[in-house]
């Protein structure tokens, strides 16, 4: 570990799924993190740009997840202000939370890349998690997941794996420079992935596909946000087309192991009760 790792590490979306992984993994290497939310001190805001530098006072590495999405269309610019001004108060390592397929991911990148800093850019997709820390749960708990994906097969990624590849960037050399696009070891449909909850909990649990038109009702009838709907509808309708269909080794040249396994979720995470 270098000198500049053990500088404070700031850790945007420090409470959400990855962010509140990393911020554990940085302080169990003994690193002072500092969490950037609106709920912390200093207040961080991604949409309140008063808010970016108190929170990168003495901060030697970032790591740097946008909220709510990279997709929409002002967040590559968001992104690439932070990382300039995190460069010129003095934080050396960035580490991107990027979008696999997705091309407002790759504008925000480009950003990252041009800011100077010693930048490494961590690829995903559909995290485990979604299904039993997002908007998912309460679809599985119900024992119907109706989404409008038919039969594209996705390499889904464990939020423990993108966290550890995020720890070992900020903390360790000979990451700078490196895309690590990171999946899970096998493609699973969305039926698949939800079959493998079924029997990890002993739960009947279905899937169903739906139009994005149907899907998009249905979100707005329960009284999701307009601008959530329509970022999920863009999500749905290009990024889960078929694109992100491969698998990737960036755990495997990260981290010199192999990505956790969908079924090894489903299993650690049925006895939590959080499906029950």
């Amino acid at each position: 570990m270098t000198n500049k790792a053990q500088k404070t590490a700031l850790v945007l979306g420090g409470t959400g799924r990855t962010g509140r992984r990393v911020a554990a993994g940085l302080a169990a290497k003994g690193i002072p993190v500092r969490i950037g939310s609106r709920s912390a001190t200093p207040r961080f805001d991604w949409e309140d740009r008063s808010t970016w530098e108190p929170v990168l006072r003495d901060v030697g590495s970032a790591y740097v997840s946008y909220q709510p999405d990279l997709a929409i269309p002002e967040a590559a610019e968001a992104v690439g202000s932070f990382a300039e001004l995190a460069v010129r108060n003095g934080v050396r390592r960035l580490v991107l939370l990027s979008g696999r397929g997705e091309i407002g991911s790759q504008r925000a990148e480009k950003a990252v890349r041009a800011s100077g800093a010693e930048w490494t850019v961590v690829r995903a997709s559909w995290f485990h998690q979604n299904f039993s820390e997002d908007f998912l749960v309460e679809s599985v708990r119900a024992g119907e997941v109706v989404l409008p994906v038919d039969e594209v097969a996705e390499p889904f990624v464990d939020a423990e794996d993108i966290a550890e590849v995020a720890v070992a960037a900020l903390t360790e050399d000979g990451h700078a420079g490196e895309v690590y696009e990171v999946t899970g070891p096998r493609l699973l449909t969305f039926a698949e992935a939800v079959g493998e909850i079924a029997a990890a909990t002993g739960r009947d649990v279905e899937y169903l596909p739906v139009t994005v038109e149907q899907f998009s009702a249905g979100m707005a009838e329960q009284g999701v946000p307009a601008e959530v709907v329509a970022m999920l509808g863009h999500l749905f309708t290009e990024v889960l087309d078929g694109r992100n269909a491969h698998l990737a080794d960036g755990v495997r040249r990260a981290l010199g192991r192999e990505p956790r396994d969908f079924r090894d979720y489903a299993k650690r995470t049925a006895p939590t009760g959080v499906w029950s």
